[in-house]
């Protein structure tokens, strides 16, 4: 069965770009057929993958609104992917009084899900209707959680979000597990939100080893490649691996 995992945090700046890409690149560098699916306005996993997002004649927005089949851009680094652009935040609006709007996107991708092993959804930092219809279009919700005392206060409203829709929405989503991200390990703060993280949060889920903050995923995003093709002995493509070891058995 295709997994379909959507990263998501309401927070922005605690890596889901960066986690949708590499993580996806790992499970293809394993012969797994990976979909990513850009629904973030901002688009920076479309540019990330080096896409011209003031080039693309269609993007999500059009299979969302219009029901137009999926613009899937093939063979990324091994990857497929369906783009976005700013255009995107004006679905925002329009899905408000739209006709089954909660399943646009789960529909759109159930089109071509048979064709994959994994699909990855990039969710915006935002618990509005694009991250909905995200979670509802998902089998599984992966959360990347910065090691900082903000993202901690902001967890509990996450999980509030995952619980709403678990009840009606999509009773059959999994939470597959929390990614401590950014992690800055010689720091009093860091060190005990970690913790807390741990403690408080591995009874939901598995808690992944934290990735540090490193400047090795801007420069590889700059060059429009995964970090495991950009530096493929980088010590975190270690931690990259054993998220996707856990991944493939969810």
């Amino acid at each position: 069965m295709t997994k379909i995992i959507a990263l998501f945090n309401q927070s922005g700046g605690v890596g889901k770009t960066s986690l949708t890409m590499n993580l996806g690149y790992q499970l293809a560098q394993r012969d797994r057929k990976v979909l990513l699916v850009d629904m973030d306005p901002q688009s920076s996993l479309t540019s990330f993958l080096g896409l011209d997002i003031y080039q693309l004649d269609k993007t999500i927005y059009q299979s969302i609104t219009q029901y137009e089949s999926l613009p899937i851009h093939h063979n990324i680094h091994g990857m497929d992917l369906v783009p976005s652009n700013i255009q995107l935040s004006a679905a925002e609006m329009e899905l408000v009084l739209a006709e089954f709007r909660e399943v646009r996107l789960k529909d759109a991708i159930a089109t071509v899900q048979e064709q994959y092993d994994f699909i990855l959804i990039d969710c915006p930092p935002s618990l509005a209707i694009l991250s909905y219809i995200s979670l509802i279009a998902a089998t599984h919700v992966l959360v990347p959680i910065q090691t900082h005392y903000k993202s901690l206060v902001g967890c509990n409203l996450l999980l509030e979000t995952v619980a709403r829709v678990r009840q009606r929405a999509n009773r059959n989503l999994k939470v597959a597990g929390f990614i401590p991200t950014m992690h800055e390990g010689q720091t009093l703060q860091a060190k005990t939100s970690l913790s807390t993280i741990q403690t408080q949060l591995s009874s939901i889920a598995p808690v992944y080893p934290p990735i540090p903050r490193t400047i090795a995923f801007p420069d590889s995003a700059q060059m429009h490649e995964p970090l495991g093709l950009h530096s493929p002995k980088h010590p975190v493509i270690d931690i990259l691996n054993q998220i996707t070891d856990s991944l493939e058995i969810i």
